[in-house]
């Protein structure tokens, strides 16, 4: 027993020992070779190689003495990626950033170069949803977070166009439906677009959507109180004449001696004042 000891005891020894001349062999970081890389870095980003400045700022980072100065190479890293559309790649670094150094005086920007990151990364409203609904979650909660900013203001513009991207999805799937005659869905469908996006440029069109299912399936009552929600919100609609058209199958006639009518006041508007005119 003694004698296993003494073996663990004298390669516990050997270790430390290797250990010990590890430690020595290591040279702290070279304070002008990190100054040296985060020029290059610098150098590269101006000459537009992004990615190869991205990869210097990252060595950096790493070496940099100052914590402010790491800091701001770390944000580079990200900025550079996202300057050449390596979104994943700059959100890594990004959020990397906010990790290590959060009370650095660029939180806000790095925040935003995050949220536009992952927005620029939507695809349009027939493919993935994914992109759109996490774009959406990080935008929010950056205007909940720093709501009285110019970074703000940039984002709530394009919150609004991440809404009509997500109300065009509804529409899309529920124009399927209907297509397919399946009526239940294709309702639920426009339902979400009056419900969760009725700021959106989609609103009128599910409104009227809904009249047409309403009307082909003999609810009647239906259709036209879904008729009238349009017509008084969206009166000068083409939406709202479309399902107007559909309820009413006198439109087009009363439509034709409206103009008309509308002609002959013109006409006599036109004569009134030339007769004025001779007059004169």
């Amino acid at each position: 027993m003694y004698r296993r000891l003494f073996s663990i005891f004298i390669i516990f020894l050997i270790v430390l020992g290797c250990a010990k001349k590890d430690e020595l062999s290591v040279k702290p970081p070279d304070e002008n070779e990190a100054y040296q890389i985060y020029k290059e870095g610098l150098d590269a980003m101006n000459n537009g190689d992004f990615f190869f400045a991205a990869k210097k700022f990252s060595e950096a980072e790493k070496i940099l003495p100052i914590i402010e100065q790491s800091a701001k190479a770390l944000l580079m890293t990200g900025f550079c990626y996202y300057s050449i559309n390596f979104h994943d790649e700059a959100i890594a670094a990004l959020e990397n950033f906010l990790r290590k150094y959060p009370a650095d005086k660029n939180v806000q920007y790095a925040s935003y170069l995050i949220a536009l990151s992952n927005y620029e990364q939507i695809l349009d409203e027939k493919r993935d949803l994914k992109p759109l609904l996490t774009s959406k979650k990080i935008i929010k909660e950056y205007i909940k977070k720093y709501p009285d900013t110019d970074y703000t203001l940039d984002l709530k513009f394009k919150l609004d166009l991440i809404q009509n991207q997500l109300a065009a999805k509804e529409i899309y799937v529920a124009k399927y439906y209907i297509k397919t005659q399946k009526w239940i869905p294709a309702i639920n469908r426009l339902k979400v677009v009056i419900k969760d996006y009725e700021e959106t440029i989609f609103i009128e069109e599910a409104l009227h959507r809904l009249v047409e299912i309403y009307y082909n399936l003999g609810l009647i009552d239906e259709a036209e109180k879904t008729a009238k929600i349009l017509g008084y919100n969206y009166n000068s609609s083409k939406w709202y004449e479309n399902s107007y058209s559909l309820l009413n199958k006198d439109y087009q006639k009363e439509q034709k001696n409206l103009k008309i009518k509308s002609k002959k006041e013109e006409q006599g508007l036109i004569t009134r004042t030339i007769n004025k005119i001779l007059n004169k």
